[in-house]
This record gives C-alpha cells, structure tokens and sequence, in this order.
C-alpha cells in the first residue's frame, strides 16, 4: 500500500511537470532507463517524500516501466488489435505480489476463452471476472461488456464446497460457479411471491419494513427486485463473516443489480443499499484489490449520499425515529475508514489524515468498556444486545439496561401484534372458503383488499362473474398483467401465455411450471387441457406435491442466511476496524505530511 500511495505522489508531480518517462531522456532507443536523469528526479524528488533516493528511485522506475509497457501496448493494440489487460489475480496465486500481472488478447473473443486461459495460467479452478464491479458473462465477448485496452479486471475465485462433495467427477464437469447464485435467486423468487396469506409457520414469507418497523407498501415490481437484492446481500455478508470474501462479493454484486431495477425515492427509504456499497468496498480492501480505485470511490460517494437521504443532516431524521444515533455510528465509521485508504493510495495524504482523525473520534467512542459489557451480559442480556445497547447510550450503563429492556419489550409487542393480525387474516379465509371459494382466491382477495373482509367478499364476486363472462365468451384467454409478470421473471411470450391457460390463469403454478422445465414446455403439456373452472379447490396437478418440498427446501436453505437480529449489520465488534486504523497510523506516521 506504502508503495502505491508513493506512486500516485510522483505520477502526479511528474504531471504537474509535464515529464514523460516513457521518452527520452528519461527512456532510451531500447526502452532502458536513462540512469543519469532517472537519478537526478529521484534526488530532487525524496526530500519532498521524505524518503531515500534509493525508494524514490525505485518507485520511478516502476512509474517509467507500467508507462513504456503502456506505450508498446497502445502501439500493438492499434496495430494488431491484441489489447493488454491487467489481472488483479486472488492473493494466494500471486507468486510475486509487487509484480503486476496482465494478458494480451483480442477483445472481440468470448469471456469464457479468457476464463480457461487464466485458469490454465495460474492453476485456479473456478474464477469469475469482474470489471468495475460488474461480473462479466461468460457468453458474451469482451468489448461487449466494456473491457478494453489497458482495463484492470479482478479475478475471483468461486467456491464449490457446498456442492462438490455430493457430485461426481462428470457432473462437476457440468455445473458452474454461478449455482449458488442461482439457488440464491430462485429462493428469493419463492418468497418474493408470497404475501404472508398462509400460515408462516408452514409458508414462512418476507416483509420489507422502514426504521420503524412499518411494512413499506411497494409496487409488486420493485418489492420483487428489493427482496432479491436483500437476500443476495444477506448471502453476502453471512460469507463475509465466515471469511469467505471471493464467494461474497459475487453475491454483493448480484445485489447491487437488482438494487438498479428499484426506484430512488425507495433506495432512500432505507439504509441497505448504502450499507451494501460499504460491504463491496470491504471486499475489495480484504481481496487487496484496491486498485479499483474509481469503483470503489464512487461507492463510498453512493453510500454517502444514500446515508444523507437516508438519515437526513447530521443525522436529525435517525434522531427522531430512533431516539440515538450511537448504533449507526459503527457505519460512518468504516465509510470515513475506507475513504482515508483510498485516499492514501491515491497520494492524497492530508485528506486520508483528515479522515483517520474522523475515524479514530469514532472508535474512542465505539469502543466499549468490557466491564461494562459483562456487568449487562450478567443481567441475562445477550453480547449484541450488550454491545448495540451501550453504544446507543454512550456507554451509560443504566441508560444502556432501560434500553435494552425497552428494545425487548417493543420487539414483543410487535411480534404479539403480528401474532394477532395473522390470526385474524386466518379466520377470514376460513370464512370465505366456507362461502365456495379457494384458500389461494379469499387469500390473495383479502391482501388485495387490505384485510378488509367485505372489500375481499366484493373482489371474490367480480372476479367470480368476470371469470364467467371469460369463460362464456373467450374460453382460453389470459390476462396482460399476468403475461407481464411471466415477462418480467425472463420468459419467452409464447410459453408464458401457454403457461397460463394450463394452470387456469395461476401466475405462481405457472411461474413453476416453467421453472421445472427451464423454460420450454413440452408438445405433451401443450397438448393438456387446462384445469376447468368448476374443479375442486383442493384438488392438485401432479407434481406439485414434490415442487413445493422442493421449494419449502430452497426456502429454508436461503432463510438460514437472514439474521434473526434486524440490527445484526449494526453489531461490528471493530477487530478488523482496529486493525486497519493501526496500519494507517503505520503508514501516515512514516514522514511529514506533503502536498506535491
């Protein structure tokens, strides 16, 4: 890191001095350094540092060198259009880590040809590519997805311990680093589905909720997309806590795409997408990937931003929902800390001091009293509700215990009042089902109606004499919205519409139908009559059974990542805070601060 922050220093005096090491005299006819006037800017350069000769000379000569390997690519690529990219590789395939390491090829060949030529080059089994935070497709060239000359591309590795051991060698051969991913999304689709009208014990069910714990009403559209995004980003942080930063960073940013698809006045709502910036930028700082510079600098300004609409200036709008602000601290904290960094490794050493001071304010106040901390955890509270209660209470014991209690209390009464409100939904259903309708139908008619059991009455009648009128009149047709929904999931026009009218018009059967069968609907399906109009409600299409255990298992599978703690993104011990605060000291402490 030293050495990059020496690099930025010289590019930017040698810049202001209009010098071009790539020519001469500093470069000769043969692309060697020309000692003399190399030694020369090195000895008018170090007092200015506050380094040796030799340290700045060696730094020049690494500036000279990436300038002249430039200069030779630029003249290759626009002679045989063979670019020159550079591999940011994990750190255990690195075999020198001061040495850069970059590929020549054409940008109009297929990501996945690169994929096998580095993982033939450097023994990696399962790598993704990533391009200013965006993964790139492994079907779609190069200089489709924005890479070219001279682009800096990180290379992740992709876990497969989740599922290799219950493959064989040829079906490993098949499968891919995108299945958890894919698991991920699929799970989320489920849930994104559901609107809480079945028993959650049995149906468990997502709700997206403001500061408050209100539920937020969101178009059907965007609910969809802010679930996927909260659930890759759960996914994300469950592996970054176990350590597992390639793995989460796919996830982060499979969350970040579907965090695109939401609106701004939604993003502003609450704080996960600012968090989410945090978290990417975290990964590369743990990946050493920091040469994303711009990436990662406009994510700390989108997450600053986000903050500032999220909690309002200084903080007021946090204040008056929360009553505190100390919990949220531990956020602005790690923003100001990965800004200093970014800071210092682009040379800007003052700034970088500016906000480690900012930094180190926080963590004295952050960091809490372990006496303190077991006194409450002996009054039967657990470590994180120790931990955020002190920080929201600064650090005042007593206060800390009240608030906890309080915090216990106000989570109970709410669970008590969810308790109530489904019971309640329950025993509606049950009545209209005694009037002939379907549970699915009085279901999703009293979500439509807000609960309100006469409105649900009216909307099952409508629908009921529509239905009729459909079937009299247009036997076979089916709604555009539902068409729209399939559309929006992926699927082809003409297999949606099929999809439909086989499943009576059910977006979520449909949804599965074509799930099951990856898409494409056999001329055996085709040829099935739909389900008719009068069949029972508790009869079921073959199968289904077995996807709902399906599903129920995928479920589960991705709920194990979600917290149980609405606050768990908010309980940062600071251990890896501390550390990195102790090697910036490291490196802002070596000499005088100097604006070159």
């Amino acid at each position: 890191m030293a050495e990059q922050n020496t690099e930025a220093k010289l590019k930017l005096q040698l810049k202001q001095e209009r010098i071009q090491l790539w020519n001469p005299p500093y470069t000769d006819e043969n692309n060697q350094p020309g000692q003399q006037h190399m030694q020369e800017l090195a000895e008018r350069y170090a007092p200015l540092l506050c380094l040796s000769v030799s340290e700045v000379g060696g730094a020049l000569e690494t500036v000279r060198a990436q300038a002249v390997k430039r200069g030779k690519g630029n003249k290759a690529f626009r002679e045989t259009q063979v670019a020159t990219v550079e591999l940011l590789l994990p750190r255990d395939s690195k075999k020198d880590p001061k040495m850069k390491n970059y590929l020549e090829t054409r940008l109009d060949v297929l990501v996945q040809e690169v994929v096998d030529r580095i993982s033939d080059q450097f023994g990696l089994k399962h790598i993704k590519l990533i391009l200013n935070g965006k993964t790139l497709s492994v079907d779609q060239r190069l200089d489709e997805q924005g890479v070219k000359n001279h682009s800096k591309m990180m290379v992740l590795k992709v876990s497969d311990a989740e599922w290799k051991q219950q493959l064989s060698e040829e079906e490993e051969k098949k499968k891919n680093h995108n299945e958890s991913v894919q698991r991920t999304q699929k799970g989320f689709q489920i849930l994104s589905e559901r609107d809480g009208s079945e028993d959650p014990d049995t149906t468990p069910f997502l709700e997206i909720a403001d500061q408050r714990g209100n539920p937020l009403k969101i178009p059907h559209k965007e609910k969809k997309a802010l679930i996927l995004a909260m659930g890759f980003h759960e996914k994300g942080r469950s592996l970054m806590k176990k350590k597992q930063f390639d793995n989460a960073l796919c996830h982060l940013l499979q969350a970040d795409q579907q965090f695109s698809k939401c609106g701004s006045a939604l993003l502003g709502s609450v704080d996960n997408y600012a968090v989410l910036q945090l978290d990417i930028v975290w990964c590369y700082r743990a990946l050493e990937a920091l040469s994303c510079l711009d990436d990662g600098k406009s994510r700390l300004q989108r997450a600053e931003d986000c903050f500032l609409q999220c909690y309002g200036e200084q903080q007021q709008r946090l204040l008056m929902i929360k009553g505190n602000t100390g919990r949220e601290e531990v956020l602005f904290l790690r923003l100001y800390l990965l800004q200093s960094l970014l800071s210092y490794i682009e040379g800007n050493d003052a700034q970088a001091q500016h906000q480690l001071s900012k930094v180190e304010a926080l963590y004295s106040r952050l960091c809490l009293d372990s006496e303190k901390m077991a006194q409450l955890m002996a009054l039967g509270f657990t470590e994180r509700e120790a931990r955020l209660g002190l920080r929201a209470c600064q650090g005042d014991l007593q206060e800390a215990a009240i608030h906890i209690s309080n915090q216990r209390q106000e989570r109970e009464e709410l669970k008590q009042r969810e308790r109530m409100k489904r019971s309640r939904r329950m025993e509606v259903i049950a009545t209209l089902t005694e009037l002939g309708y379907s549970r699915r139908d009085a279901a999703r008619a009293l979500h439509h109606a807000d609960g309100d059991v006469d409105k649900a009455y009216g909307i099952l009648l409508e629908s009921s004499q529509a239905a009729q009128a459909t079937n009299n009149n247009t036997e076979g047709a089916v709604s555009p919205d539902q068409v729209e929904q399939l559309l929006y999931l992926g699927f082809e026009r003409g297999v949606s519409e099929a999809a439909l009218r086989l499943t009576g018009g059910d977006v979520q059967l449909a949804t599965q139908l074509l799930l099951d069968n990856q898409g494409v609907l056999s001329p055996e399906l085709l040829s099935a009559s739909p389900p008719s109009s009068s069949s029972s409600p508790s009869s079921e299409e073959p199968g289904t059974s077995s996807s709902s255990t399906a599903d129920s298992e995928l479920v589960n599978e991705v709920l194990e990542d979600i917290s149980r703690h609405e606050e768990d993104y908010l309980d940062l011990t600071l251990e890896e805070e501390s550390e990195l605060i102790a090697t910036m000291k490291t490196y802002l402490n070596r000499g005088p601060t100097h604006t070159l």
